[in-house]
């Protein structure tokens, strides 16, 4: 709960604007901009000019800590700015510039790293921050405050949003234009949002990302609390030509990006457009619980246009309870309709517009409320707009406008963006923003997700499948035969076909006797991509005479077409002949910079040209499967269909949840293939595989490394460990995850008022949902929190016993910026002291922390908690007086 570490640069003390006096001011066009903006922001703060062309006396024991600096001087003048600043006591700096080039941007990190300053820059238009009257920026004059954040990879696109703004009537809590190689970089700004109280809702353009972890990390962390929409450019062909199976030929960098922001919890939109309406949505501060949107018309037309793009956004159409049909139906004219749309009529009233929407509001089959307004000339349209104008504070749920026409509905739109009601000019453009939003809800149950790497039950062979990979990479290898592909899948429990290699005609024969006709034979080598490419593929061999044959007639074949390959053999298998199996693939692909994706669509030979790619990103676990099977399009072909029973999904589950434990315990796996996939409705089996490796990749068994590859940490189940209590039972000391937040409040609330305070400074009586959410939904690779939880048997009223869970401890850590240490908080409910559960989840956190590489643990403990203070001593921390606030003692140990 303390101040953002970032808060120095976004909030600062004082301000001091460095300028040379040496050169004439209009020959540094960004300083000049900047001077003229900033005079008319009216920052009420402390605010100094500093010339780098006057000597300084640094001699002066009264040399106070200073706020913010801005430098917007030429290139050559940055270094020596920067060094100045930082000799002057500087908390942080924004350094406003363009074309600066990389050795000079990190001479500047490193020299703000010296001297600890937090840096906004280089390469960067500044930021603003409204409500605080500040404009440190070249972006144009400072926008109005409102609850909207944006961030922006470009200086040109966020001074188009803020003019956009001025004439919307959208505010914002933050802006900023951040260029690549910052030394603050997006994740750091995205973290300082969430926890921003002025900031409701993010918006977040991006040109590239560098670190993927951090960037997800991040972002999970801000879009668990509000509300984040992203804009990136960029788009590459999905089509590889140096893809050596099916999935790295279909999985391009765009799909994997649409994939990864899904999973963080936010929504991403293609368009600058699509970004300007989702941006209207959010500055109304709109949370929608679905995707039921009611749409209330005065025209058939233009609600049947509404309906129909409802159905192509993946929508539902909402239709009225018979209550609330039977309650409106009195209240509008005879003309009126309330089959499928609300259609009001020709004639509607505003009172009638207004009974309609507060009907619909109270409906618990609506989610979301789209009114539309077409010019008539009996019709007033500003008294319409007006009277929805009024009732908008009544309304708890996602309401949108769309007045069609021009001239005569100008004034009404601007008045329903004045009551902020997001209005737009076509049907089509409002039932898109509300895609986009409701869009947030669906991602949010994609972000609680935290599944662990491996299942419980059935461990795969790990060290078998790892000497596989490792064979092959020493006889100086990167793509495994179909023998060992399936090998490797066998060694996770994923179901194949049974497969022998034959070297010869005769024991091609022999083996396909004894599995029985039909068989399938396929040509054996690793320098062979795409058997059916060059007629290294045959089905439905009957008998022993097509098997010599075709033996024969296939090696030849493949050696005239590819001369250099080298040919194992033909492997011989059971023909999977099922007239209800479906054909699908399973494949996985490493795309830069998210790491491994897991991809799943229609299979078969036609895979390129039905490109039908749904994307996920590892860990799976259940529900996952089940949603990444539900965005492709093969989905609906896997139901009952044309008298065909029901595929089995879970056996199709299982398989994408084992290729996820592929994903994270195999690293060296670049990219692999399970395609065809037969599953019909008794189960799924991998009837071929083909498998890339690496040896790019050096494993790292330690706790801490061991999926660096991944950019979702999986949740880590190695720090599950039981103890006994003192007085009897035992508790489990395990990492926290979501679905802990009921528990964490309800933990929160058996805390004494003492207790209370001296864990979280505060006494309220409830832990309020969004700290419950920050708390449980953490990222396991820069935070840890650990919970106490003992198993508690109650009876219900009908006589049976029910266990439940509690949490009776938590210790946490957070990494400092310094990534070299962290900081730690613990609590221990009143009713469980004095049994060492405090000690163990101590001990338990600093081995975490250990794990992670962090050399240092520190904390602040209230001077009056003595019972913290003798604890932390009776563990080896040092205790030291904090010479700003005699209230706390700063407690520290070395790791």
């Amino acid at each position: 709960m303390e101040k953002h570490y970032l808060n120095s640069l976004f909030d600062p003390r004082s301000i001091s604007i460095f300028v040379n006096g040496k050169t004439p001011q209009e020959s540094i066009p960004y300083l000049e901009i900047l001077l003229k903006l900033f005079e008319e922001a009216s920052y009420a703060g402390e605010v100094e000019r500093i010339d780098i062309a006057v000597p300084i006396d640094f001699n002066k024991n009264d040399l106070k800590k200073k706020g913010l600096a801005i430098i917007a001087l030429p290139a050559t003048e940055l270094i020596t700015a920067l060094d100045l600043a930082g000799r002057l006591k500087h908390e942080s700096a924004v350094i406003i510039s363009t074309g600066i080039d990389i050795p000079t941007s990190n001479q500047l990190k490193e020299l703000a790293k010296h001297y600890s300053i937090k840096l906004l820059g280089p390469n960067t238009m500044g930021f603003q921050r409204p409500h605080l009257h500040l404009n440190a920026s070249v972006l144009g004059d400072l926008a109005s405050p409102g609850p909207l954040a944006l961030i922006a990879q470009s200086g040109a696109l966020t001074s188009a949003m803020l003019d956009w703004a001025k004439t919307n009537g959208v505010g914002f809590s933050f802006v900023a234009s951040i260029g690549q190689n910052a030394a603050v970089d997006i994740a750091e700004l995205l973290d300082f949002l969430g926890n921003d109280g002025k900031t409701h809702s993010i918006v977040l353009y991006l040109e590239g990302i560098t670190n993927s972890r951090k960037f997800m990390s991040a972002l999970r962390a801000a879009a668990n609390i509000k509300p984040v929409i992203v804009l990136k450019s960029g788009h590459k062909p999905a089509g590889n030509e140096a893809a050596k199976t099916h999935c790295g030929s279909i999985v391009g960098s765009d799909a994997v990006f649409d994939a990864a922001i899904r999973r963080a919890g936010a929504v991403r939109v293609k368009s600058f457009v699509d970004l300007f309406s989702a941006a209207k949505c959010l500055a109304s501060s709109y949370r929608p619980v679905g995707n039921r949107l009611a749409i209330i018309t005065n025209g058939g037309g233009p609600g049947v246009l509404a309906a129909d793009r409802v159905s192509e956004n993946n929508l539902e159409l909402a239709k009225l309870s018979t209550e609330s049909n039977d309650k409106l139906r009195p209240l509008l004219s005879p003309l009126a309709s309330l089959e499928n749309l609300i259609d009001l009529s020709e004639e509607a009233t505003a009172e009638q517009y207004c009974n309609a929407i507060e009907i619909a509001n109270s409906d618990k089959y609506v989610d979301g409320i789209l009114v539309i307004y077409s010019p008539k000339p009996s019709i007033n349209s500003l008294t319409i707009a007006n009277a929805i104008a009024d009732i908008k504070k009544q309304v708890n749920k996602p309401l949108l406008s769309c007045w069609i026409g021009d001239s005569s509905v100008v004034e009404s739109r601007l008045n329903l963006s004045n009551a902020n009601i997001p209005t737009f000019r076509t049907p089509e453009a409002a039932v898109g923003a509300f895609a986009n939003i409701s869009s947030f809800y669906t991602n949010q149950k994609l972000l609680q997700q935290t599944p662990p790497p491996l299942s419980k039950s059935n461990s795969p062979d790990i060290e078998g499948a790892k000497l596989i990979i490792e064979n092959v990479l020493a006889s100086r290898r990167t793509v495994l035969t179909e023998m060992e592909s399936k090998s490797l899948l066998s060694a996770f429990h994923i179901p194949i076909t049974q497969t022998i290699l034959a070297k010869s005609a005769n024991e091609a024969i022999m083996i396909a006797n004894q599995i029985d006709y039909p068989v399938a034979l396929k040509i054996d080598s690793p320098d062979v991509s795409h058997k059916s490419d060059v007629n290294g593929v045959a089905l439905d061999v009957m008998n022993a005479l097509g098997v010599r044959d075709i033996f024969s007639h296939m090696t030849q074949t493949v050696s005239h077409l590819l001369p250099d390959a080298k040919i194992n053999g033909i492997t011989v298998q059971k023909m999977v002949r099922n007239k209800r199996g479906r054909e699908i693939y399973i494949g996985l692909v490493n795309e830069e910079p998210f790491g491994p994706v897991i991809a799943f669509g229609a299979g078969g030979t036609m895979i390129e040209l039905l490109n039908d790619q749904s994307m996920e990103l590892p860990p799976l676990n259940q529900y996952l499967a089940q949603q990444l099977i539900k965005r492709s399009r093969i989905a609906q072909t896997l139901e009952e269909w044309r008298g065909t029973p029901p595929a089995n999904i879970e056996a199709i589950e299982h398989i994408l949840m084992r290729v996820s434990e592929m994903a994270c315990e195999l690293p060296q796996i670049i990219e692999m293939d399970i395609n065809p996939i037969i599953v019909d409705e008794f189960g799924a089996i991998a009837v071929d595989a083909r498998i890339v490796v690496s040896n790019s990749y050096q494993l790292n068994n330690s706790q801490s490394g061991i999926y660096n590859h991944l950019a979702i940490l999986p949740y880590p189940h190695q720090y599950e460990q039981m103890y006994p209590l003192k007085d009897g039972g035992e508790y489990q000391i395990r990492p926290i995850h979501p679905d802990d937040a009921q528990m964490l409040k309800a933990f929160y609330k058996t805390l004494s008022d003492e207790t209370r305070y001296f864990r979280f400074i505060s006494n309220a009586p409830e832990l309020p949902p969004s700290m419950a959410a920050k708390f449980t939904l953490i990222d396991y690779d820069r935070e840890m929190a650990l919970v106490a939880i003992v198993k508690e048997a109650e009876i219900e009223k009908n006589g049976t016993w029910v266990e439940t869970e509690k949490i009776i401890g938590v210790s946490r850590y957070s990494t400092n910026p310094d990534k070299s240490s962290c900081e730690f908080s613990l609590v221990v409910t009143d009713d469980f002291g004095g049994q060492g559960i405090g000690s163990r989840l101590m001990l338990n956190i600093m081995d975490v922390a250990r794990d992670k590489g962090l050399s240092e643990i520190d904390g602040l403990v209230l001077s009056k908690n003595p019972g913290m203070l003798k604890l932390m001593r009776s563990l080896g921390f040092s205790v030291e007086n904090m010479i700003d606030d005699p209230d706390f003692k700063i407690v520290r140990k070395k790791l």
